[in-house]
């Protein structure tokens, strides 16, 4: 409560000494007959500096809890639960476990429950708020049968405060409110120990020190003048008793340093503002001054340390099959689900015109149709969000980037829009110029999907999916020269295979491949024997990718001495990737000994479990790190 969070400020010993002085003080003058403001002049003084210490520290720890509290934003309002034999929306607080409650795309898991049936061919939730994987998570109904499961082995479970990203599916509750996982995060929270700062160490020191000297001093001055008490001026012993009691708390009031409180407090309310203006939360002063003192920072990769936002990175298409090097690769700039970036040759030359290749404009064109994803602006945070799978929305962006054919003025064109408008801008262009018939939705033995286009009465099907099911099915490939379709010789199948490896070994990037279909006029519907003969056209790679002040971010800790370890629920193949790009590997040449998955280090023995400590850089497969 509020006045509970007022006394805290209180609670120190030189401010408690500074307000024990204070009302001595008062309470002297009153006695020794002074009216008016000479009797409160001091103590005033006092309380006002008091006042201003106390005022800071509320206000600062009053912003910090409404910043924590946003941590409630993810658990969902409303919750479609079966009541009375049908199913009806009800408020999410209202669920108990037992009950039956339906998740579909776009739906917030409002409790940890069960899968007790799957409505569709898959279910993919986005879990990194909860356990840190960069990418969405299959859900099944089968139960796990690993020892020690954590939260990423239990994929039979969807977790309060995820997002399903695919499918639909029904589940029964079996945890509320602190019984979930997110509940126990919270629950952590709250057992956790308050220490005391260095600093506020250092002043309660100092406080109990002078707190003992000064009444040391005063007892042996009022001792020292007992003699003096029978002195005639003071008019009796009573009265010289109380004039040199006033003459010790004097000496003890001049002795207190009643500025320190308001110069440590100003000086910690300064750090506040300033890291406040860099998105820092400061939940109490003190803290501020703790990052001063810390030798080790362990930071959390997905949304922390990566944009927690999946982005295409790399294009590799088949250039020409006479002439080497025989496929193209492109970069592309942009780190966000923002439509804001650039596409670069091997050369790393900008591409003015994109579409002008046959390739990027086929990967355009199949990216915006063969996906179920949506893009859009939230103008109150100022932010594009993504609805759906996170690769999807990523090949939604990448489709902004490479921009509309026919118009040389289109880049500068598709600047003029509205952001709203610009979000989805050349991926309605597509969906306008094709009309949809039929879709093979994804499933995990063909690891692809596939849709039915017809435009201008041709019809057209669109795939994507794994590369090595989709390369297998391919018997053709377009060339980026010339836009012409050529056989799929084994040696070009050799070398885009070679591609993949690397896009997915070396880069650790997670990779779609994308083909085309001409299909007979008139056909209305797919089937999976469709899924043959068809023509490659190119193979995407993307990553959730680090944010652009990570990298400085991490040597400013190194060469302050501070280590960072990376903690993290993604795998560990992807975080060691992570970590060589922002830096935190570079001083080192065998990863050894300093990258560790949760069951990796509880497999050690005591001893090499606090050597593992003392050299980590890197904690992966976490099991409840959030």
């Amino acid at each position: 409560p509020f006045w509970k969070l007022v006394l805290k400020q209180f609670d120190d010993l030189l401010v408690k000494i500074l307000i024990a002085a204070a009302v001595v003080s008062f309470l002297l003058a009153r006695l020794n007959g002074e009216t008016g403001l000479t009797a409160f002049l001091e103590p005033s003084v006092i309380f006002m500096i008091l006042a201003a210490n106390a005022a800071v520290g509320v206000i600062t720890e009053t912003n910090a809890e409404k910043a924590l509290e946003e941590l409630r934003a993810y658990q969902a309002d409303v919750a479609t639960v079966l009541r009375n034999g049908c199913f009806s929306i009800l408020p999410a607080t209202e669920l108990v476990p037992g009950d039956i409650v339906e998740v579909g795309v776009g739906c917030k898991v409002p409790a940890d429950m069960r899968m007790v049936e799957m409505l569709s061919h898959q279910l993919r939730v986005d879990q990194a708020i909860l356990t840190g994987e960069s990418c969405s998570v299959a859900k099944e109904l089968d139960s796990t049968s690993a020892m020690n499961a954590v939260y990423q082995d239990k994929t039979n479970i969807l977790f309060s405060g995820t997002v399903v990203v695919a499918g639909r599916a029904r589940a029964v509750v079996i945890g509320v409110g602190s019984n979930t996982a997110m509940g126990s995060i919270r629950d952590a929270m709250l057992r956790t120990e308050d220490e005391a700062t260095p600093l506020k160490k250092k002043l309660d020191e100092f406080g109990t020190f002078l707190a003992k000297v000064i009444a040391g001093i005063c007892i042996l001055v009022w001792v020292v003048n007992i003699g003096h008490f029978r002195d005639p001026s003071h008019g009796g012993f009573l009265r010289g008793a109380i004039h040199y009691f006033k003459v010790a708390v004097a000496l003890a009031v001049a002795a207190i340093p009643e500025g320190l409180p308001a110069v440590v407090t100003t000086c910690l309310a300064l750090g506040t503002k300033r890291m406040a203006r860099l998105n820092a939360i400061v939940r109490s002063l003190p803290s501020v001054e703790t990052l001063g003192c810390t030798t080790v920072i362990c930071s959390d990769k997905t949304g922390t340390l990566t944009t927690n936002m999946m982005s295409v990175s790399k294009v590799c298409v088949v250039r020409s099959v006479h002439q080497r090097p025989i496929t193209d690769e492109y970069s592309i700039s942009g780190t966000t689900f923002a439509p804001d970036g650039f596409i670069y040759d091997a050369s790393e030359n900008q591409l003015e015109f994109p579409p002008q290749s046959p390739c990027l404009l086929h990967i355009a064109m199949c990216s915006a149709l063969c996906n179920e994803s949506t893009l859009q602006y939230n103008p109150d945070k100022k932010s594009y969000e993504k609805i759906g799978e996170s690769t999807e929305v990523a090949l939604r962006v990448l489709v902004e980037k490479v921009g509309l054919p026919g118009f040389d003025s289109m880049p500068s064109a598709l600047n003029m829009l509205t952001k709203h408008e610009r979000a989805s801008y050349c991926n309605h262009y597509w969906e306008n110029q094709f009309r949809k018939i039929s879709v093979l939705d994804f499933s995990r033995d063909r690891k692809m999907m596939s849709v039915l286009c017809s435009r201008k009465q041709q019809e057209i099907m669109f795939s994507k999916g794994a590369p090595e099911s989709v390369m297998a099915r391919c018997t053709h490939i377009l060339c980026n020269d010339d836009g012409s379709s050529v056989p799929l010789t084994m040696d070009i199948r050799n070398e885009l295979e070679a591609r993949f490896q690397s896009f997915a070994g070396k880069d650790t990037l997670r990779c779609l491949a994308l083909a085309l279909k001409r299909m007979p006029e008139g056909q209305q519907s797919l089937s999976y024997a469709d899924e043959a003969n068809l023509t490659f056209i190119g193979l995407v790679g993307m990553l959730d990718p680090p944010r652009d002040e990570v990298h400085s971010a991490i040597h400013s800790c190194m060469s302050a001495g501070i280590r960072v370890i990376v903690v993290t629920g993604d795998n560990k193949s992807t975080a060691e990737s992570l970590c060589r790009q922002i830096g935190a590997f570079e001083h080192l040449d065998d990863f050894t000994g300093y990258s560790y998955t949760a069951s990796e280090f509880e497999g050690l023995p005591p001893l090499e479990r606090a050597n593992a400590l003392r050299r980590m850089v890197l904690f992966s497969r976490s099991g409840t790190f959030s």
